[in-house]
């Protein structure tokens, strides 16, 4: 599977922070848990990322 490749998958995203700290994301998906814990550091990383790929979807999209 790649990142272009559609599938018809629902899941279950969850973001928020852990008591010991770390920013969590969690997804769920047909009975599959995958919780990925990053410092914030790594949080604001990711974020930036996000933002990042939103603007060239934008771009993509015109």
């Amino acid at each position: 599977m790649g990142i272009n490749r559609e599938r018809d998958i629902e899941a279950n995203l969850q973001i928020g922070p852990t008591d010991r700290g770390m920013v969590r994301i969690f997804v769920e998906s047909q009975g599959i848990e995958v919780p990925m814990d990053f410092d914030p550091d790594e949080a604001d990383e990711i974020a930036e990322e996000i933002r990042a790929a939103a603007t060239a979807a934008r771009a993509i999209k015109g």
